[in-house]
């Protein structure tokens, strides 16, 4: 093989120098069980041997060759060829992008979801060598995000959605737009931001277009948004704003259809909510819905306990330490700390008086009295006005 690129690289002529060199290639994949003469054909097409617009251009029909081989073959000569690339990556980087392509892939098929993300991450979006169309830029990151997040990786998928959050508000590609939208929310979720999650997944669900580009949008995948939404609001951590997204999703028809209905319908009303119930609801968790948190607590207690804690504030004007924890399922110790944390950041109206181990829940019953006597003295001062108008002979906009 030495006499072959000896005799190649002394040709003068560039053309037959080129058709010489693919001759050698289709020698190096007609040997598929040996992986040393497409080594050998690498260091040669880097050595000093090889003029630079001969080896890109041989470097890149050997990189769009790869999928020849088989799979084990091809990620050894595809890693050998990256390393060896790497001093001289910025000459190759077209070549690089095809052999990172090729093998992500390969990994991809073989359901191996961040090493198919770290070798597309490799990939240089920033060249200086090569114009790269925001597209392009875009697609890569909400790929590499994507497939960080089917192994559940929400730290890594982040920092490309990051990336993708500057290229996507001015991209008119709807597909893309889309999929950044998915993996966001997604994002949120895994990160246990379930109130964000939420408004993500049912803004997605809102989508009326049936065909965004390629691609088909059924009504299974908006089922699935609203489902997600719908879980996410119920294991929110419990107050005013989660109400109102609860609201909401309780007014929207197509959830009565969803098979989360009835929990959703008990959360909404501020019913408290019994041990079967909750065991059904733990049956459609993801694992981190479920995970363990640092009191011991999982994500899913956490909203159950603080959901029952609110409906019991409700119903009672005051209850003991002793009594809530035996509502609740907890020690009363524990019942005390997650109704003053609640009571701190405002999620619930009450005090704690410690002497007497009671806490005192306080109604807005009043205050929304108050609210609607405003509004009717407003309408009623319209009203007057309008009435004034009308018989002064005046037009009255509508």
């Amino acid at each position: 093989m030495e006499a072959a690129f000896a005799q190649a690289s002394a040709i003068a002529d560039q053309r037959q120098k080129i058709e010489q060199y693919k001759h050698i290639l289709s020698t190096v994949f007609s040997s598929e069980d040996d992986v040393v003469p497409a080594k050998k054909f690498i260091d040669h097409m880097l050595s000093d041997d090889v003029p630079l617009v001969v080896s890109r251009q041989l470097l890149q029909s050997f990189a769009q060759d790869l999928g020849r081989l088989r799979p084990e073959l091809q990620k050894e000569i595809a890693h050998y060829a990256l390393a060896q690339i790497q001093p001289r990556s910025v000459s190759f980087e077209e070549q690089v992008l095809i052999i990172r392509e090729k093998l992500a892939e390969l990994y991809e098929s073989e359901q191996q979801w961040s090493k198919a993300a770290q070798m597309l991450s490799g990939i240089n979006l920033d060249s200086s060598m090569r114009v790269i169309d925001d597209k392009f830029k875009l697609a890569k990151c909400v790929q590499v995000a994507r497939l960080y997040l089917e192994d559940d990786d929400a730290v890594n998928a982040e920092a490309f959605i990051n990336k993708a959050s500057f290229l996507v508000s001015s991209s008119q590609h709807e597909v893309l737009n889309l999929q950044y939208k998915v993996c966001y929310a997604r994002i949120l979720d895994l990160k246990r931001k379930f109130l964000e999650a939420a408004l993500r997944y049912y803004d997605i669900s809102q989508i009326e277009k049936r065909q965004i580009g390629e691609e088909e949008i059924d009504e299974e995948a908006l089922q699935q948004a609203l489902s997600a939404a719908v879980t996410c609001t119920i294991l929110a951590a419990a107050g005013p704003q989660r109400s109102r997204v609860l609201a909401t999703l309780y007014k929207d028809e197509r959830c009565s259809k969803l098979k989360v209905y009835p929990i959703l319908q008990k959360v909404y009303l501020e019913r408290i909510l019994r041990k079967p119930e909750i065991d059904a609801f733990a049956e459609e968790l993801k694992p981190h819905q479920k995970a363990l948190l640092p009191d011991n607590f999982t994500v899913l207690d956490r909203a159950m306990i603080e959901h029952n804690l609110l409906s019991a504030s409700k119903l009672y004007t005051n209850i003991s330490f002793e009594e809530l924890g035996t509502l609740l399922g907890i020690e009363p110790p524990k019942a005390e700390k997650i109704a003053s944390r609640m009571i701190y950041e405002d999620r619930m109206r009450g005090s704690i008086d410690q002497v007497e181990a009671v806490i005192h829940f306080e109604d807005d019953t009043e205050e929304l009295q108050q609210w609607d006597q405003q509004i009717v003295g407003l309408c009623q001062a319209l009203n007057d006005i309008l009435d004034s108008m009308a018989k002064k002979g005046l037009a009255i906009p509508v």
